[in-house]
């Protein structure tokens, strides 16, 4: 019996709205490749949540092999896999040009 869809909710702390967008790296080991999720968010915390996920990113230590590209956003689709999810570069690029920019 299929499971019943339930909401996506903000993971900002206090935020009770649905998620529009995760906040991913790709990350590989050489052979594997998957998206590894900072934060799921909704659109008026997509800044804050796309800073702090950057931040998080710069403390990370890789083992020998290992990549873990920028922090990114992507839309959240129903039923859709990671590897599938569409990449919200032209958000990515407004958030940067913004005065309270992330960097």
């Amino acid at each position: 019996m299929p499971m019943p869809p339930y909401r996506v909710l903000c993971s900002h702390p206090g935020c009770d709205r649905p998620a529009a967008f995760k906040i991913a790296s790709c990350w590989s080991d050489g052979v594997t490749r998957e998206l590894k999720t900072y934060a799921l968010s909704c659109a008026e915390c997509l800044p804050a949540q796309l800073a702090s996920a950057r931040a998080k990113k710069n403390t990370c230590r890789l083992t020998a092999g290992e990549s873990l590209e920028s922090p990114g956003v992507y839309e959240i689709a129903r039923g859709t896999r990671d590897a599938r999810l569409c990449r919200r570069d032209d958000l990515e690029a407004e958030l940067a040009s913004t005065p309270s920019a992330v960097s």
